[in-house]
């Protein structure tokens, strides 16, 4: 079983809050998690209830307040966004009862979402996300990269960072989902994937929303899988795939609320203007992409424009995975200014301190390639910590103040 960095920072919780939530995409890990908690953690004496189990959900949805009630605890309840109405219980059975780590509870959707769901546990609830496995998850070691960064040491240069291209491309192809992660062929994979979508349209999709035309959902991931790394254009989508801007609204919203879609979201100096500029889109997963992109390695390999957007992709849900479980508080943003100026990533920590990434697929890297890390720098002024470029080589090489060359390998090396 994989070691999921996310697990201490669940035991911590437990030792404070009433209940935890763990949120993420189906498939991610979640159960297998909170089962090895129960497991190592034996004086906890977990129960353990999942409504994926018909008779549990029935019971569950027929008097909830009965059912909570009734229920032993502590308790692990799996998939509970299949029963909201167990949130309102769950509050009540939490005033009168604060125990720390009474409700462990699993969602293959962001209950913050859900209007029905609301903040109804505010204060009382500690929120974690899981992401597929990260690089640093599958190869056995805890990654240190936004520790680095934040810390202002730069990289050394005697240091490199050994990775070859194919490599890299092997784990974009495989991704971090871990069933698939462990197949052994490229056909597994998308038959994996293949009913990994039907079940997330069948059960989740339909569990939280009684959507039209539901059918256009797969030609809508395929569509934001192709437009990985660029602007949100509700309008164009909307055309493409001939579909009111309201409801391709409602399915976006419901493709982030179950973590299949990230969306990254603007950098401005001014807090309130980052809400009206557009958001970067991407997938949860590199190998998911390329599913629905149909592409297999012999194409990745050809078509370089592909590749960019895929290492976009990769490196920005790494950074995504490393900031759920760093004890810093980090948010992630992109930047883009009306000069075409832009950066792939900014990081901005609790002090407003700012660190920046630029993407690149290439092994080779020029002067030009660092001219929005320059800019950002400029209008950043004393909160920036340093810019880096993450390339496909594998030597560090500075590239003036603050500014450095770092091989993508070092996010997990």
């Amino acid at each position: 079983m994989f070691q999921r960095h996310l697990k201490s920072k669940i035991l911590d919780a437990i030792e404070f809050m009433p209940v935890i939530l763990l949120r993420g995409a189906r498939q991610t890990g979640k159960t297998t998690l909170v089962k090895s908690i129960a497991k190592s953690e034996k004086k906890l004496n977990y129960n353990y209830l999942s409504f994926d189990h018909l008779p549990t959900l029935m019971a569950a949805t027929n008097d909830p307040i009965s059912f909570i009630s009734r229920i032993k605890k502590p308790v692990i309840l799996d998939e509970i966004q299949r029963v909201p109405e167990l949130f309102l219980p769950i509050k009540s059975d939490v005033d009168e009862n604060r125990i720390p780590g009474r409700y462990l509870l699993t969602s293959s959707a962001d209950p913050l979402l859900i209007p029905k769901l609301g903040d109804s546990l505010a204060g009382r609830m500690r929120l974690l996300t899981l992401w597929p496995l990260s690089q640093g998850e599958i190869e056995g070691k805890k990654e240190t990269f936004l520790d680095h960064v934040f810390s202002q040491s730069p990289f050394s240069t005697a240091k490199t960072f050994p990775c070859s291209k194919d490599d890299l491309l092997s784990r974009m192809i495989k991704g971090g989902y871990p069933a698939p992660l462990l197949m052994k062929t490229e056909k597994q994979r998308n038959d994996w994937f293949n009913d990994y979508i039907s079940l997330v349209l069948q059960k989740d999709i339909l569990d939280l929303s009684k959507i039209e035309n539901i059918t256009q959902m797969p030609n809508l991931m395929m569509l934001l899988a192709s437009r990985v790394g660029g602007l949100l254009n509700t309008e164009e989508i909307s055309r493409s795939i001939k579909l009111s801007a309201m409801t391709l609204q409602r399915y976006i919203d419901l493709l982030k609320t179950l973590f299949l879609v990230y969306l990254l979201p603007p950098w401005h100096k001014n807090l309130g203007k980052r809400l009206v500029k557009s958001p970067k889109v991407y997938l949860n997963d590199t190998a998911l992409q390329l599913y629905l992109l149909n592409i297999d390695l012999d194409r990745l390999i050809k078509d370089q424009h592909i590749i960019g957007k895929v290492t976009e992709n990769f490196v920005v849900l790494e950074i995504l995975k490393q900031i759920s479980w760093c004890n810093i508080n980090i948010e992630m943003f992109h930047y883009r200014d009306y000069s075409n100026y832009e950066v792939d990533i900014i990081l901005e920590g609790p002090g407003g301190d700012l660190v920046a990434l630029e993407i690149k697929s290439s092994q080779t890297i020029l002067s030009d390639d660092f001219k929005g890390l320059r800019k950002f720098q400029e209008i950043a002024g004393s909160k920036f910590l340093q810019g880096i470029l993450l390339y496909t080589g594998e030597k560090v090489i500075p590239f003036g103040e603050k500014l450095t060359a770092v091989p993508i390998s070092a996010l997990w090396q």
